[in-house]
């Protein structure tokens, strides 16, 4: 009743969108994202195989977790010529038999493809035809592979963080992309994430197909970036060693005088802005209040905070903030990751544990 309440005071939230039953359809609130295992990651044979098995499934399922976003990479799934990788798809396979076990439902990411990577200055997808049509002759092939999993269980996310200079690239190729999707399954939900980094302020930009209950709108949240990735490698802010604060100014005017001139240059306005729970309810409304506009749901399937804060007390605080952000508005959503990788992000470390109970908590309360 809850949930229903919710969406009638609506905001949005992932709801029915296709029928296992009757009276039943995808429905989602909790998830975590499988990442560094057919995604982003250089593991084959035995290594891959053992990185998530069913104890892994069993796991997530105990702790209270109702999906699993699971990112696959087209160089993983596809040799160069296009043909499938048997060992991979075997794996993908195994992965959704196990979450039907656990009643888990799944939500398979077409995360990175050889012409597109969200950090890469190069992205043929939006300039090469050729790079278009291979793009769509995957979704083919992972049809053929996945159709016949029931529709309340496994839904389809066409591609990660699509960065495209010009926004309506990104909705020609979606609309061509559901359109080869929908010739196949007609009733298979279909997950679509805004343009730029799948960011909430470009949700108003997507021109998605109209008229069809089963589509979630998707946006991912990592802001304060100084704050989540707190000195991350491959981002602008790695060299900043400084103070960071949560709720409040991420950085004050204060803490910022006191850094080098070229942190106060590079930093200094932006990181004075404030974060609390007041703006992330709207900044997720942003993406919710188009979502409402089609009529469909609306899904966060990226958020999370390294676990490398100066304060471990703060990670855990803005993770709560969000996720009760998230009831709040009746927003599904999917943090990342489950275990930990090269990145620094996880609830659990290494290949069995420790697992961080903090920050389960704060995601499963």
């Amino acid at each position: 009743m809850k949930r229903i309440l919710l969406f009638l005071l609506a905001v949005v939230a992932v709801s029915a969108c296709c029928p296992k039953d009757s009276d039943e359809g995808f429905v989602i609130e909790k998830g975590v994202n499988i990442a560094h295992w057919l995604s982003q990651s250089g593991a084959r044979g035995e290594s891959r195989a053992r990185y998530f098995t069913e104890a892994d499934v069993a796991r997530i399922a105990e702790w209270g977790f109702d999906h699993v976003r699971i990112p696959i990479d087209e160089e993983q799934m596809f040799h160069e010529d296009g043909t499938k990788d048997a060992e991979a798809f075997a794996l993908l396979h195994d992965a959704l038999k196990l979450c039907d076990k656990y009643d888990l439902r799944a939500i398979v990411d077409l995360h990175i493809l050889r012409t597109h990577h969200f950090n890469a200055a190069s992205k043929p997808l939006f300039t090469e035809r050729a790079a278009q049509e291979a793009f769509y002759e995957c979704w083919r092939k992972i049809s053929g592979e996945l159709k016949d999993y029931s529709t309340a269980m496994v839904a389809y996310e066409l591609m990660n963080e699509p960065v495209a200079d010009d926004p309506e690239d990104w909705n020609k190729i979606v609309n061509e992309c559901y359109n080869a999707v929908r010739e196949l399954e007609k009733d298979r939900v279909i997950v679509i994430g805004s343009n730029m980094w799948q960011s909430f302020r470009t949700a108003e930009q997507l021109a998605l197909p109209e008229g069809d209950p089963n589509i979630i709108l998707s946006f991912h949240y990592y802001e304060p970036m100084i704050l989540t990735h707190y000195q991350a490698g491959w981002t602008e802010y790695k060299d900043y060693a400084g103070p960071v604060n949560y709720p409040g100014q991420t950085v004050t005017p204060e803490q910022i005088a006191e850094r080098p001139a070229a942190e106060q240059e590079s930093f200094g306005r932006w990181t004075c802005e404030t974060y609390d729970k007041e703006r992330f309810a709207r900044e997720f409304s942003m993406a919710a209040n188009v979502a409402k506009k089609y009529g469909i749901p609306v899904y966060c399937g990226e958020y999370g905070c390294l676990s490398d804060e100066p304060n471990d007390d703060m990670r855990y605080r803005w993770l709560t903030d969000v996720n009760d952000v998230f009831d709040e508005l009746g927003i599904a959503r999917a943090v990342w990751c489950y275990r930990e990788g090269e990145d620094g992000f996880g609830i659990l470390s290494g290949m069995e544990g420790p697992v961080d109970q903090q920050m389960l908590d704060a995601l499963t309360k």
